[in-house]
């Protein structure tokens, strides 16, 4: 049963949050992050999840304990912006070098300096290299979606690498618009519960994680790493596509609008794309071909879609 809600981005993500039930969620306040966590704590704190809800120091402590957790076995989670993923960096890399499944929002914000509590996205573009899948929300719904579907993805066992859902700071973090979201029945179905390849937790099948590599073994893993990243282009698909035969709303690597004959085209991410795709509408009645192709997952970089989308054109703006 669908369910309309008037939400801020911020509201969505904590709705799904709450609907996806994780084992674990370490916390650490920044803004414009905070009411993802704190709406997800009121939710904790009126018994409507099974969370264990960790209040950290820091952003590093936060991604630290993620990590512990989901070393563990737990299905684990958190959430960040800005100066808070550069403050958990050390950390961000180990949980993707660990193939950990855990899945974190990222409200894009400006790095410092000048201080900047708003908009762009030079916090998770700096991460885009860490090992981290990255999806991107053109708006609230978006948000809501992609979340829900980042457990899946991470999840996946040919995948095992962590996901960064971002959308962007206050435009749509705090802006307010209609969503649809789907009951918790469906909502808890579709992600499951996390079944664990290795956990250190296992006394019978004992493990290390995390240990010293030297050259041989390093190069192995890191070949892993890579590809898994390269594996999860197939499994975002696929867990697109069932997400899409529950709710009607479809999503792929890229979204293309008015392509089909486009001359020009703005290729775009994150909240841009709105106003873009009335920008194009304008200039289409003014007679000019013009086209929109927002990129929806950054890492793996869709480069062949986009390829294929811009192939008959004249030119391009890249915003």
């Amino acid at each position: 049963m669908k369910i309309r809600h008037s939400l801020t981005g911020n509201e969505a993500m904590a709705e799904a949050m709450r609907q996806i039930n994780p084992d674990v969620v370490a916390a650490y306040p920044i803004t414009p992050q905070t009411e993802i966590v704190q709406l997800f704590s009121n939710a904790v704190a009126d018994g409507k999840v099974n969370t264990e809800f960790v209040t950290v120091e820091s952003e590093h402590s936060a991604m630290s304990a993620t990590i512990g957790a989901a070393s563990a076995g737990a299905r684990s989670m958190t959430a960040t912006s800005a100066n808070g993923l550069a403050y958990m960096w050390e950390v961000v890399y180990i949980a993707a070098s660990m193939r950990l499944p855990i899945v974190m929002p990222v409200v894009n914000r400006a790095l410092s300096g000048p201080i900047n509590i708003h908009c762009d996205h030079s916090d998770s573009m700096g991460a885009r290299d860490s090992g981290w899948i990255q999806i991107y929300s053109e708006n609230s719904q978006e948000a809501y979606d992609n979340l829900i579907q980042a457990i899946r993805i991470a999840e996946h066992k040919d995948v095992h690498l962590p996901v960064m859902v971002c959308m962007d700071g206050f435009i749509i973090s705090h802006g307010m618009e209609i969503i649809e979201a789907e009951d918790d029945e469906t909502v808890r179905k579709f992600v499951g519960t996390r079944e664990p390849m290795y956990s250190l937790l296992d006394k019978d099948n004992p493990i290390t994680m995390g240990p010293l590599d030297l050259q041989d073994f390093y190069f192995e893993h890191k070949k892993q790493q890579a590809e898994a990243m390269k594996n999860s282009a197939e499994v975002i698909l696929e867990v697109a596509k069932e997400w899409n035969e529950i709710t009607g709303r479809q999503y792929d690597m890229i979204e293309e609008y008015r392509m089909e004959d486009a001359e020009i085209a703005v290729v775009v991410i994150g909240s841009a794309a709105g106003t873009s795709k009335v920008v194009v509408d304008q200039l289409r009645e003014q007679g000019v071909k013009a086209g929109l192709v927002k990129i929806r997952v950054f890492r793996p970089f869709p480069k062949e879609e986009i390829a294929k989308a811009l192939a008959n054109t004249k030119a391009v703006a890249i915003l």
